[in-house]
């Protein structure tokens, strides 16, 4: 099964017995953002956020899975897409910073392995 990274950033999955990092691909999957401001708190805009098209994910392909950000996985799978996996159980070193992941999740039972 090959793994493509969609996210802007390298992967690091930690298996029990190694580590494998993925590195981005240039363009990841992204989904639009609409952006209304709602009003104000402590002198900062107060925004309502709405989260559209999916762009940059590819056509589906056999043997192959997309690494995606959540709410890239979650516009995929509404859009009937279910080979879309996302990071899951994160390691964080001593200062919260991720460094790893030891699982990748899906988002429905539709999902594809």
């Amino acid at each position: 099964m090959q793994l493509v990274n969609l996210t802007p950033h390298p992967i690091t999955l930690l298996a029990p017995d190694n580590e494998h990092v993925i590195a981005p691909e240039p363009t990841p999957a992204r989904c639009a953002v609409r952006t209304e401001q709602v009003g104000t708190i402590a002198g900062l805009p107060v925004v309502r956020q709405a989260f559209g098209e999916l762009v940059g994910l590819p056509e589906p392909k056999a043997d192959t899975r997309y690494i995606v950000s959540v709410v890239a996985q979650q516009a995929a799978c509404r859009a009937g897409r279910h080979d879309c996996l996302t990071v899951a159980d994160l390691v964080r070193d001593s200062e919260g910073r991720v460094i790893g992941a030891r699982a990748l999740g899906v988002c429905c039972e539709r999902a594809t392995l």
